[in-house]
């Protein structure tokens, strides 16, 4: 078994993000929306911006977990897309509002319980 270390390296530590664009014209586009944004809500994701949702996991392993239950809940109409990134490629983005640059927002601390 890995040490402590091991457990929470930046570079074990994943997330996973999912960006869309659904159609929203109708009364069914609308609530295929609101269903899939809920579905990503109750499993655990976070807003990021408008179409982006992010969640933090402990492992490769558990990121796969997620991916299989976003491809499960994948709405009829409209485009998703996946991307699973480490702690460290995350830490290193940076956001900008206007011309002035913000510091990164800090990152979610993970409480697991076993």
């Amino acid at each position: 078994m890995g040490s402590i270390a091991d457990r929470f390296s930046e570079y074990r530590i994943m997330w996973v993000l999912v960006f869309f664009d659904m159609p929203t014209e109708t009364k069914k586009q609308r609530k295929d929306y609101a269903t899939f944004r809920k579905r990503l809500l109750c499993d655990g994701f976070t807003m990021f911006q408008f179409s982006i949702y992010i969640r933090h996991c402990s492992s490769g392993e558990n990121a796969e977990v997620h991916r299989k239950r976003v491809k499960a809940i994948l709405p009829e109409c409209g485009e998703v897309g996946v991307l699973t990134i480490t702690d460290k490629q995350f830490s290193q983005m940076e956001i900008f509002q206007g011309v002035k640059r913000e510091p990164p927002r800090p990152s979610a601390i993970q409480l697991e319980l076993f």
